[in-house]
């Protein structure tokens, strides 16, 4: 079976990342952390004028319409360059609209996000859990919704988020204008200094339901898939940076690549890479073609992809030595990038279980 994209899959990739090889990377990740704006604006809008905030949006809703293919290898771009805009936030929220959205919610807001009006956000966190599927705090009533979401990337920025509410078995998706003064939006802070990230404090807020439980669990795993591309692209970008430096740095009279220990690093941190894609783009096919193995191929992308972006984030600190921990180094982009995105979904160990739970049930089915 071929996992591999298709040509036109890539040519948007390459057109993907030469915009944000030009406008993106490390100088603007900068200009926004030492900058007042949560986010950089001219970047937003160029991207929505590529239809890039709309790839996963139907066509009769002023989107590009294309596939789950494509949504991936954007979010990998995405991570390469470390785009200081809430479009990964963005991607998320559409998937969920996409989902478990109704028609009319889908009218409402998916224009927007294709013309690069509307901001998105997805909110599950709370103070006393960080697992994606235990029962939230948060109650949609009839007065509304009341609870707390922290932290929830980008939701400074956006105008509308998708936030965990309990249902009746579990935990299910409400749609939460931002715009209403009954959900507060409040700064936190956390290690990504690129990525603002806030706290949704509802108090009888107006929202609506969206989907059941078994809706929010396809989003997990779909979201999943997504940011394990973001982190595939973030983990690329830190080992070319550490390479790079390993052919240029010398230390005792030579370059340090052409040390040893220094060599069974980078081959460590390609050996990681080249295994956390081969699972990124199993979960890519199933996302695709809404394969029953889309759980367990999701999981395993998930815990693969941050084993290889953590190991090389903190590896590429390492390898500048000292300059790696300073202020002006950019190393610190990649590691703390990569503790946001180990954190935004759920442990790797919460994602390990359920890759070992889908094995199981894949196994009873096949008895």
């Amino acid at each position: 079976m071929n996992f591999d994209f298709s040509d036109d899959a890539r040519a948007l990739q390459d057109s993907a990342r030469r915009f944000f090889d030009e406008k993106a990377g490390p100088t603007a990740a900068r200009r926004v952390m030492n900058g007042d704006a949560p986010y950089d604006e001219t970047l937003w809008q160029g991207a929505a004028g590529l239809g890039l905030t709309g790839i996963r949006i139907p066509e009769e809703f002023g989107g590009v319409g294309l596939g789950a293919e494509e949504a991936c290898l954007m979010a990998e771009e995405i991570g390469r360059s470390l785009a200081p805009a809430p479009l990964i936030s963005t991607m998320l929220f559409t998937e969920a609209l996409l989902i478990a959205g109704s028609r009319a919610q889908q009218e409402r807001w998916l224009p927007g996000i294709a013309d690069g009006s509307i901001i998105g956000c997805v909110g599950w966190g709370e103070e006393r859990s960080q697992i994606p599927t235990s029962m939230p705090d948060t109650r949609l009533g009839k007065s509304g919704v009341n609870g707390i979401k922290c932290p929830v990337a980008d939701a400074v920025s956006a105008h509308v988020a998708a936030i965990t509410v309990a249902g009746d078995d579990g935990p299910a998706l409400a749609l939460l204008d931002l715009a209403q003064d009954a959900a507060a939006v409040e700064p936190v802070e956390t290690l990504d200094l690129v990525r603002p990230h806030a706290r949704i404090s509802c108090r009888d807020a107006q929202a609506e339901a969206m989907g059941g439980t078994d809706a929010f669990q396809d989003f997990l795993d779909r979201a999943a898939v997504l940011l394990s591309f973001e982190a595939i692209g973030t983990q690329d970008a830190a080992m070319a940076m550490a390479v790079d430096y390993a052919k240029e740095r010398v230390a005792f009279g030579q370059r340090i690549g052409r040390y040893q220990g220094v060599k069974h690093k980078a081959a460590d941190m390609y050996v990681k890479q080249q295994l956390a894609r081969a699972h990124a783009m199993h979960g890519a096919w199933a996302f695709q073609a809404g394969a029953p193995e889309l759980r367990q191929a999701a999981a395993a992308a998930r815990t693969a992809s941050l084993d290889a972006l953590t190991y090389t984030a903190e590896e590429n600190v390492q390898m500048h030595g000292g300059i790696g921990f300073t202020w002006e180094s950019d190393c610190q982009f990649y590691y703390r990038r990569a503790r946001a995105i180990s954190a935004a979904l759920g442990s790797r160990g919460f994602w390990s279980d359920r890759l070992v739970r889908a094995l199981e049930q894949r196994n009873r089915m096949a008895a």
